[in-house]
């Protein structure tokens, strides 16, 4: 018999926190055969919750405090994938996820993402709550702007004292100087009420020494917009309030059935697995470890990570997992900005050393992360199986299908489409267009996955396939799909294919377009595409062959995608740049299409595998005219050019400089990441047209009102068919 590698069980980390970042760095030295590993977590960058206050206080820039997840998921040979959590449905043994996410399916699961504020009324809407910490950093920013502009110093209270609160207070008086006065609430009489006597001292003479005025009994009952409101009737005016107190667990936890602790945590024994569910695991601040309590800090996270990783192991393998002893003691490290607070028990030393050591810790901690290499996934296990059927036989298995198309949501009943996913057949019925003068449309695109994601990766195909009916100024009506999956387990190849289509079905949706049908098989990895079939008024057809001497060329979504996913393979793409590039590749193309035809445009193509000099030149070839393009005037995703200058390129670049430069001319005077940006190959790239130059102007301002990255790039001229590229030609349009 043969063997074959097949994925048979699927761990999910719920969260980005200390003791993931544990498992993760365990199982990319070690990768866990037979098992597929999945980090699921609401940012993908992660900000490093030891050095928030140095990033407050200026101390840090914004590269220097977060963690690159996707990056660290790729060195373990993960998938990430960014959602939020909202419950668990245990009975099904599935992550509900917000939006229109499907569940996600667990053999294991691992909770670690934290805890949440724990809020009194009036406090989302009036304070800037510290956690989480993205969003906090948003809000900080617009308090730096407000104190900057401001006629006189700033009133500003930060609530709670304990060691988030007195760093971030203190941080607040370094960076906002003289433009504000910091109060610091303490629910107790002191601060670091949680802290021995000697830390909490230490801790107030750093808050007088800073000039922040300390308030203690002051408990919080209101937040409201220009003060909060005691529980013994004071009320305190403020300019902005920061929310740095209290913790909570997530309030769907109670709906789960699992066992929870007296606060409302997740029990757990002393291997960090759930008292209530042996598939379910938890660690940090979500949990409780009922053996041995401890407060919720960081370090017993990190220490949680080394243990938690052993345990989904031994779990995975059908083994008990075993129990670990967290230590009583530890060393706190607070900022005091100029210095640090050094707590270890009852003793607390202060000074600039403790700070460096802070510094050092927090430090090693980031590069721990951040310089790990990506490796191939080595996560099959070899399972003894028959040869691998092809033709027919490589088909999905039959109860995959029906229960994923028993899955997908129906729309209500459409006259054109009488035969669909709601009575499947051997294929589905359209009824023609009705009205004189409509033409069907039709086309089709598919490739394999660029990201792990397979929602996201569904979402993503169905933008790039509908491109093409945009591009002829038609509208979507149905799309068939075609989905190749490699093998795996039974569940896993449902999980992703649902996700796949659900992804692809929530485009076609939002485009005016249903899923009727299609066709699935076995792969050597992931693949999607869809049949789209359209229509299209006969007089309103969009053609490559329509551009006319002297019209402007329109773009309307920028470049870089081919090399942003290729650095992404590589991890030489930050998470950011990526998440900017995934945003854009899932943009409805039709609300730009629309307005282009309406400002009169009578020639379009979609910028997709031949980049944008390949793409312009099939439509000057096929109108029998020439261009004048301006390199400087084409956007770029962030990190596009910086990645080209790196020296990464698409695979199609070769062949693609191969076919569209001898046609080109001034590619001299060009810097090369900027030359390789125009001929780099977008997946669902934006839409180039061909406007009147008279109402060019009118047509970027309507784009860019409905959100889109819109920019005139050339303009059209006679002559024989090639390009010139001439830097700011298109200046002052």
């Amino acid at each position: 018999m043969p063997t074959s590698d097949v994925l048979l069980r699927e761990i999910l980390l719920i969260g980005g926190g200390h003791a993931h970042l544990g498992v993760l760095r365990s199982f990319a030295r070690r990768p866990l055969r037979g098992a597929r590993l999945t980090l699921v977590a609401r940012e993908a960058e992660a900000i490093y919750s030891g050095m928030l206050p140095g990033l407050v206080a200026g101390r840090f820039t914004p590269d220097e405090v977060v963690i690159d997840l996707p990056r660290l998921a790729r060195a373990a040979g993960a998938r990430f994938l960014r959602a939020e959590m909202t419950g668990l449905d245990l009975p099904a043994g599935r992550v509900l996820l917000q939006g229109e996410r499907p569940a996600l399916r667990f053999d294991l699961v691992s909770l670690n993402l934290g805890a949440v504020p724990a809020l009194v009324p009036g406090a989302a809407e009036h304070a800037l709550v510290l956690r989480p910490f993205d969003r906090f950093l948003a809000g900080w920013h617009d308090l730096l702007a407000r104190a900057a502009g401001a006629a006189r110093p700033l009133a500003v209270l930060v609530v709670g004292a304990g060691a988030a609160g007195v760093e971030v207070a203190l941080a607040l008086r370094h960076r906002l100087g003289a433009a504000a006065r910091i109060g610091l609430l303490s629910a107790a009489t002191e601060a670091l009420p949680e802290k021995a006597e000697a830390a909490s001292r230490a801790a107030q003479r750093a808050l007088a020494r800073a000039e922040v005025t300390l308030v203690p009994d002051a408990r919080v009952v209101r937040v409201a917009a220009d003060a909060v409101i005691l529980e013994d009737g004071r009320r305190l005016g403020s300019d902005a309030v920061v929310w740095a107190a209290g913790a909570a667990p997530p309030g769907w936890l109670r709906e789960t059935g699992l066992a929870l602790c007296s606060r409302g945590f997740v029990a757990v024994d002393a291997a960090l697995r759930s008292t209530a569910d042996p598939r379910v695991f938890a660690a940090g601040d979500v949990a409780t470890v009922l053996p041995h309590p401890r407060p919720r800090a960081g370090v017993f996270a990190v220490r949680q990570g080394p243990p938690l990783a052993r345990n989904l192991r031994l779990a995975a393998a059908g083994r008990a997992p075993r129990p670990f002893r967290p230590q009583r003691r530890y060393l706190a490290l607070l900022s005091t900005v100029t210095g640090a607070i050094a707590a270890w028990g009852p003793l607390a030393l202060t000074g600039g050393w403790a700070l460096r050591l802070k510094d050092h810790i927090d430090r090693r901690w980031i590069r721990m992360h951040a310089g790990m290499p990506p490796m191939r996934p080595a996560a099959a296990a070899p399972v003894e199986e028959a040869m691998r059927c092809g033709g027919c036989g490589a088909k999905l298995p039959a109860p995959v299908l029906a229960r994923v198309l028993a899955a997908l949501p129906r729309g209500a009943p459409d006259a054109a489409i009488p035969l669909g996913l709601e009575t499947p057949d051997d294929a589905a019925l359209l009824t023609p267009p009705a009205a004189p003068g409509r033409l069907l449309v039709q086309t089709v695109d598919m490739f394999r996955a660029p990201l792990d994601d397979p929602f996201l990766f569904g979402r993503i195909a169905a933008t790039h396939a509908l491109g093409d009916i945009a591009a002829m100024g038609g509208e979507p009506r149905a799309a068939l799909a075609i989905a190749g999956l490699p093998p795996m387990a039974e569940a896993l190849q449902e999980a992703d294919l649902l996700a796949m289509l659900r992804g692809g079905q929530t485009v076609l949706e939002a485009a005016g377009a249903r899923l009727v049908g299609g066709h699935s098989a076995e792969a050597a990895e992931p693949m999607l595409g869809f049949a789209v079939t359209g229509e299209v008024a006969a007089d309103r057809v969009l053609r490559r062959n329509g551009l006319v001497p002297g019209q402007v060329l329109v773009l309307t979504k920028p470049l870089g995608t081919g090399a942003l996913l290729a650095a992404a393979m590589q991890s030489r793409a930050r998470a950011a740049w990526l998440e900017a590039a995934l945003g854009r590749m899932q943009e409805n193309p039709f609300p730009h299409a629309r307005l282009l035809l309406a400002h009169g445009a009578t020639a379009a193509a979609d910028v997709t595998g031949f980049g944008l000099l390949g793409h312009l030149l099939e439509m000057l070839r096929a109108s029998g005219v020439a261009a004048v393009l301006d390199p400087v005037a084409v956007p770029a995703l962030p990190g596009a050019e910086a990645v080209l200058e790196g020296g990464i390129r698409s695979t199609l670049d070769p062949g693609n400089r191969a076919a569209a430069l001898p046609a080109v001319t001034g590619t001299e005077a060009l810097a090369p990441a900027r030359l390789a940006l125009l001929l780099d190959p977008q997946t669902a790239g934006g839409l180039l047209a061909g406007v009147p130059a008279e109402r060019a102007p009118a047509c970027l301002a309507a784009l860019r009102g409905a959100g889109c990255e819109a920019a005139a790039i050339g303009r059209v001229q006679a002559g024989k068919s090639g390009i010139s590229l001439q830097p700011h030609h298109m200046e002052g349009v």
